[in-house]
């Protein structure tokens, strides 16, 4: 096969000589037109990933083997590039397939110009191509594409040429795969969103406005103000003998200082007003001059 490029439609496919070989993804940038990260996905023969290290791309840009890694991205006359390569002679028997996909998560591919993969020997450093394919989005609304696929035929491996899309991104693609993807994680952090070159967006939301003052105190943590909240009185509840306010309205106990309006309240407690008060009885002095009147059978009738 060598000297000779397939120039390929989409669902053809062509063996493979190589056993070690790259794929090749180039765009023409331009105002308005997304980014394109490349990522491998490699299968075993039920088409679903062994495990999660199986999905090489930029946040994973190499496989534990070491056998398939993505490179990086490269500046091309007329084009950008980034590449996955792959080691199909040693890959390990239960590797059935190794998948090749585009994403651009910020937009769709309708605005990607001139999106074409090629296959190249990767023992030949610059020699022609050995396939391509130039990938059109099925509806434009795609924001993650499979461009093509590696695949075991008997001994050897062969290349299909397959343009299928996803409307939901990189997540939507590993998803379907068998990834296992945090999606609450991903639009915190935007690993499958953006670049490995994206900036820190934690640590540019803590990056203080010019000439703001940091010396302030901070407020109370959470736990201080839920120890605020509880230290206040619940009113209409009793409390318990250790609070310092009342609760109006119910019976205090013995050794509450403060009364409750409205109820009797005990001998040595203070007078609960509105109510009439019991009269102070007042001691009489004793008269000197005072005699019994007189009695006896004199007063008797006779």
């Amino acid at each position: 096969m060598t000297g000779m490029t397939h120039a390929m439609l989409k669902g053809s496919n062509v063996p493979l000589d190589a056993m070690a070989v790259r794929a090749v993804l180039r765009w023409t940038p331009g105002a308005g037109v997304p980014d394109v990260d490349a990522s491998a996905l490699l299968l075993d023969a039920s088409g679903r990933v062994r495990s999660d290290e199986d999905f090489v791309f930029y946040n994973q840009p190499r496989h534990p083997s070491g056998l398939v890694r993505r490179l990086p991205k490269r500046s091309v006359p007329g084009g950008l590039t980034d590449t996955i390569e792959a080691d199909l002679a040693a890959l390990d028997p239960s590797v059935d397939q190794v998948v090749i996909a585009a994403s651009c998560d910020e937009a769709a591919f309708e605005q990607v110009r001139d999106l074409r993969i090629s296959l190249y020997d990767a023992a030949s450093a610059d020699g022609e191509p050995l396939a391509v394919f130039d990938v059109r989005a099925e509806t434009g609304e795609e924001s993650a594409i499979i461009c093509g696929e590696l695949y075991r035929r008997g001994e050897g491996w062969k290349f299909r040429a397959v343009g299928q899309g996803y409307p939901n991104g990189l997540v939507g693609l590993a998803t379907a795969f068998g990834i296992s993807v945090d999606e609450t994680e991903a639009a915190e952090d935007a690993d499958l969103t953006a670049g490995s070159d994206a900036p820190d967006r934690d640590a540019t939301a803590a990056a203080p406005e010019p000439g703001t003052d940091t010396t302030a105190a901070p407020g109370p943590s959470p736990d201080a103000q839920a120890t605020i909240q509880h230290q206040q009185p619940t009113y209409g509840y009793p409390q318990p003998a250790s609070a310092p306010q009342p609760s109006y309205g119910y019976p205090q106990p013995a050794g509450a200082p403060q009364p409750s309006y409205g109820y009797p309240q005990p001998a040595s407690a203070q007078p609960a007003y509105g109510y009439p008060q019991p009269a102070a009885a007042a001691a009489p002095a004793a008269d000197p001059n005072f005699v019994l009147p007189p009695q006896g059978p004199q007063f008797l009738r006779s």
